[in-house]
């Protein structure tokens, strides 16, 4: 396999494991910024901050750049060996007269 494969592969996989949990983070991150977000511990239960909705949708979206850097850098060009560009010989100089 070469590099441009796993590269794929890496996209890939980032695309559908990260990109479940932002689609996921982001539904209930709205739910709760809207008032739908409730909770149950032991006896007591009540409504969830907005404040938890904010950080569900900062979540979603860190996961959501993640595939685009994997898939950017694994996917782009590199440059050639040593980092130069090949710059063609300059024609030889004529005397002056």
């Amino acid at each position: 396999m070469n590099n441009k494969n796993i590269g794929m592969i890496a996209t890939i996989a980032t695309a559908v494991i990260c990109g479940c949990c932002a689609l996921f983070a982001c539904i209930m991150g709205i739910g709760t910024i809207t008032g739908g977000g409730s909770f149950q511990l032991g006896g007591s239960s009540g409504q969830m901050p907005p404040a938890y909705g904010y950080a569900m949708l900062c979540f979603s979206l860190i996961a959501i750049l993640i595939p685009v850097a994997v898939g950017f850098f694994a996917l782009r060009k590199k440059p050639t060996e040593g980092g130069e560009v090949e710059v063609p010989p300059a024609p030889p100089a004529t005397p002056a007269e």
